[in-house]
């Protein structure tokens, strides 16, 4: 198929994407990767009377540090990732995280920013944001706004960002020396949908967890932060068997949505593996 028919801006500078939102609010949507866009327009699931591409806009990509904090651009690719970008276990963790987003082209093309505005339950980025607390930049012509990732995600497909707003920078903490991060992921072929995963951090003191912050993704509506879980690892021990309790109680706690990739009863028999994976990987 096709998309329906649209009007095309190209906008030079940030304040002109901003103006072209305040004017035409919900008939207007930002391309910038366009993974998922248009994809979309083509089934005719969207179908926008404006499209505004951010892609000439150089101030809406690129990476840099700011005190304990990475500064991620909105429009800065996946690729950017496959190397770590900053010498920080965080930059280690996110280049294991891209290679499980979709496939290398894909990748090429695809946005960190589009990616969370997109907010599929299945996104790697959206339940890396969650699990390490990260802030979003969001701004109109009325001002800027910050939204703490917690804040941002409402539900499948739907976060905090308004028709006359673009998110515009992320902003992830960096951590400690002590910082360890783990992911895993489950999908029936490489660069499928997850059917589920979860990312970890902890900070370990020896052999004993300091702090813990786990989350998992697809298997709910948006990322789950596992907060009544992460206080109940503080002093364990970072070995298997406190893992499998782990994992156990999660599982416990979470009936999983179901959809044409899995059913429920099947996603919550992943919860335990995918736990127990990332938080192995973390503590290695």
């Amino acid at each position: 198929m096709k998309p329906a028919s649209f009007i095309y801006h190209r906008p030079t500078s940030l304040d002109e994407i901003l103006g072209l939102l305040d004017e035409h609010g919900d008939e207007a949507k930002v391309l910038a990767g366009g993974q998922s866009l248009v994809a979309a327009m083509n089934f005719r699931l969207a179908r926008p009377s404006m499209l505004i591409d951010a892609n000439n806009i150089p101030e809406l990509s690129g990476i840099s540090v700011d005190g304990n904090h990475l500064v991620i651009g909105a429009l800065t690719r996946h690729a950017t990732f496959h190397k770590p970008v900053v010498n920080n276990p965080v930059g280690d963790l996110l280049s294991r995280v891209v290679q499980s987003i979709a496939h290398y082209p894909i990748r090429q093309r695809g946005t960190f920013g589009g990616s969370l505005c997109h907010a599929d339950p299945a996104s790697e980025w959206c339940l890396t944001s969650i699990v390490l607390d990260a802030e979003m930049l969001i701004e109109s012509k009325a001002g800027k706004r910050r939204v703490s990732a917690k804040e941002f995600f409402k539900g499948t497909f739907t976060t905090a960002v308004k028709s006359n707003e673009l998110l515009t920078q992320i902003r992830l903490p960096l951590g400690s020396p002590a910082f360890r991060g783990g992911f895993y992921e489950f999908s029936r072929r490489k660069g499928d949908f997850a059917l589920a995963m979860s990312l970890v951090a902890l900070e370990l003191d020896g052999s004993r967890i300091r702090s813990a912050r786990i989350g998992l993704g697809g298997v709910a509506d948006k990322p789950i932060r596992l907060s009544s879980i992460e206080a109940g690892l503080i002093g364990q021990r970072a070995d298997a068997s406190t893992f499998e309790a782990v994992a156990a109680e999660a599982s416990n706690l979470i009936t999983p949505t179901s959809d044409i990739h899995g059913t429920s009863e099947y996603r919550k028999d992943l919860i335990k593996p995918v736990l127990v994976r990332a938080l192995t990987e973390a503590a290695a």
